[in-house]
Parts: C-alpha cells; structure tokens; sequence
C-alpha cells in the first residue's frame, strides 16, 4: 500500500518525518506492506495522487490544492485523505472528494492537551485571571477573591475527545456538568445530557460555557447575540472549537457592559487576529492563538498510531473510526 505524506513547505515544527513513520511502523508490527514517500514541494502533490493508495497531509494544503481539483481522475487508486487534524471545517462541502475515497482526521490525538488546558481555562476564569491581566496592565493592585470549582455548574457543547476531556477534569474538580450534543447518549463525565435543540433551557443555568464542538452548518453561529444573553449575568465561557461558533461583536459587547464575567478564546474571525481588533482591548477576555490542544512532542506519533488503526480497520472490513460522514461534516 502506497502512502503519500505531503508536509507543508518550512514546516519546522510538526512535519511528519521519516524517522517518525518508522517508529509507528515498529509500534504497528501487524499493519504490514506499507509503502511511505514524503515531499514538502507543493508541485509534487498532483502527480503523487497518480499512484497513492493513502494520502497523509494537512487540511490547508487540501484547501489550497485539492478541493478545486478533479479528484476522480486525478487520484484513481486513492482510499483515503487523512488529515493530521481534527477540524476540517475548512473542507466542507466534502464534494470535492471522489465517491471510493473516505477522508478521514485525526479524533482523538488532542485530547489530551486540551483537557489540561481546558480544565486551566476553567480555574482561570474562576479565579478572575483574564480581569486580573487587565489590571496588570494599567498597574492596579485591587484583589477580587473568588470560589473553587466544586458544586458549580459548567456545560460543555460538543463532547467528542476535546469535550468530553474538558468535561473528565471538570467532573474531577467536583463541577456539576451538563454535555451539550446532537443526540441524548450518556457520557460519564456528564451529569446529564442535552440535545442541541435544546440548549436554550440550560443557558440560563449555566456559569460556565465551554464550546467544544465541530464548525458545520448546523453549528455555525450557534452562540449568537440572543443565546448569549441567556447566559446569566456574570458567566464565564471558554472557546476551544472555531471562531464562528459564537458572535464575537456580541461577546465584546456583553464583556463590555459587564453582562459576562469573562471569556478565554483560543481561536478568532480571523486567523491570525489582526492587531487593531477590537477583541485585543475588550476587559475581561484572554486571547490565545490557536495552539490550546497541540503538544509537538506527541502529536505526529498519536495521529500515525491513529492512522494505522484505520489502515486495520479497512483491511479487516470494519468500519472506519476516523471516517468523516459528508452529512454531518464531522
């Protein structure tokens, strides 16, 4: 089996190395007959499709040199698109992609990282950290003493492997959680669940928020002005899914008039955040640019151990565990 691994070009911190395949390939003695070839040459990728059976790379150069492209023909022998990430929001509509072909990300690999962050972002806002940063700045030295986690309420939307390990912490720290997702399966860190279209009853309960969930259509905008308003006054959220998940004029304004307690972002509209926006200056909310659930020691390890166990999965016929379903765009 022929596998194609496309790095971007300068890439210096989480290239996928040759060094780094054979590690997986000796932690994988059973997933045999592998061929791997690596390029970071962004003329190398169309010819490469001719043969591969595999294609391992990153969602922006499938944005910028795939999704436009005539797959069918261009990539005959291609089963599988596995990006080393786990939002491909940026891919979707999955039209582009050839009907013998599954795309597949990489669930699971940042779990991890982001429940320890997460679970930081939830001590930080109880504990003022974002109003206190504001104060550093301007030089004040005013205490504003807060409460511990335990018996609180937190709802986390979204429990896939960032929420859901979001949720574990939380649940540890003696938090009362509610899971927010399409259906109403348990999860075992939460204390209840909610299906989406009903997240209107349990905003107004909610002192912290936590949006943990894919961007899709369905998703999109889901936080908007009303929503936000029925959270109750003095609330706390934390955003470590997309950008557009939640209104972000709305979210200043709320931080501004002191409707909200305080908000911890790691992704923003747009990416990278230009310098005059106004969300740098809004008192309250703390900024972080998109690397809360990336650790570059583990991270190409954990995604290949996860591509080997689909590559077992399709040569025993089962279905794939990191398959992306076109109708769910995720």
């Amino acid at each position: 089996m022929l596998i194609h691994i496309q790095n971007p070009p300068g890439e210096t911190l989480f290239p996928i190395t040759p060094e780094q395949w054979q590690a997986a390939c000796q932690r994988h003695p059973d997933v045999q007959d592998l061929e791997a070839r690596f390029s970071n040459d962004p003329e190398a990728l169309l010819p490469a499709l001719a043969d591969a059976e595999i294609l391992v790379t990153w969602t922006k150069i499938l944005h910028e040199h795939l999704v436009s492209q005539d797959l069918t023909n261009l990539a005959p022998k291609l089963r599988m698109v596995f990006c080393t990430s786990a939002g491909i929001d940026r891919l979707l509509p999955l039209t582009w992609l050839p009907p013998q072909t599954s795309l597949l990300n990489n669930r699971g690999t940042h779990a991890a990282k982001a429940g320890e962050f997460g679970i930081m972002a939830l001590l930080m806002l109880a504990n003022h950290m974002p109003h206190f940063a504001d104060q550093q700045r301007e030089g004040i030295w005013k205490p504003r003493f807060a409460r511990t986690l335990a018996g609180r309420n937190v709802t986390v939307i979204g429990l896939g492997s960032l929420g859901g390990a979001i949720a574990e912490h939380a649940r540890r720290f003696g938090m009362r959680v509610t899971g927010v997702r399409r259906g109403t399966d348990p999860h075992a860190a939460c204390d209840r669940i909610v299906p989406q279209d009903m997240l209107d009853a349990v905003l107004p309960e909610s002192e912290f928020l936590v949006l943990a969930c894919p961007l899709t259509p369905e998703t999109h905008g889901l936080m908007d002005r009303r929503r936000l308003t029925l959270l109750p006054k003095g609330a706390k959220l934390f955003n470590i899914g997309r950008g557009p998940l939640w209104d972000q004029d709305a979210l200043c304004d709320l931080l501004d008039s002191g409707q909200l307690g305080g908000a911890i972002t790691d992704v923003a509209v747009p990416e990278p955040l230009p310098a005059n926006h106004r969300m740098w200056r809004t008192p309250g909310l703390f900024i972080t640019p998109h690397m809360s659930a990336d650790d570059p020691i583990t991270y190409n390890d954990s995604s290949l151990d996860i591509l080997m166990e689909n590559i077992r999965a399709q040569r025993a016929g089962r279905p794939l565990p990191n398959r992306i379903r076109p109708d769910l765009g995720y």
